[in-house]
């Protein structure tokens, strides 16, 4: 049976979907929805790649927490930028986070797109990620 829920740490989905959902398996694994750069009510933190870009990674640090997991299990982001003119900020961002989650350079997969526009003309960088959940995850 298939799981989905949207924990309290992060804002309400925007949309109609969850944030999380795992298949069971051996091990599971873990689709996040896109994440964009909304704290916890909902708000968007800045409006700039950098600032939007780090509150993304917080999200996405704590949705796989609430599942029993963690950046190192991570297999695949999928990310977009609203605009060339956001691709340094959000790159910036990018390697000091993954400095902090893969010191050792182990990354897991990532695909970047620049599209035109994201949800609203606000929100400038969005990033889906697939992860692993360890056995006996804390659920």
């Amino acid at each position: 049976m298939v799981r989905r829920w949207s924990p309290h740490q992060v804002g309400a989905p925007l949309a109609k979907y969850h944030h999380l959902a795992a298949a069971p398996a051996d091990s599971e694994l873990l689709f996040i929805a896109g994440q964009v750069g909304t704290d916890a009510t909902g708000t968007l933190v800045g409006s700039d790649a950098a600032t939007q870009a780090h509150q993304i990674f917080a999200n996405i640090d704590a949705l796989l927490a609430s599942a029993g997991s963690g950046p190192q299990h991570l297999l695949r982001l999928f990310t977009m930028v609203a605009g060339t003119e956001h691709l340094a900020g959000f790159r910036s961002t990018l390697d000091e986070v993954f400095a902090a989650w893969f010191p050792g350079g182990d990354w897991p997969a990532n695909s970047l797109i620049v599209a035109a526009a994201l949800a609203t003309p606000e929100i400038v960088v969005e990033v889906e990620a697939v992860a692993v959940v360890p056995q006996h995850p804390t659920w």
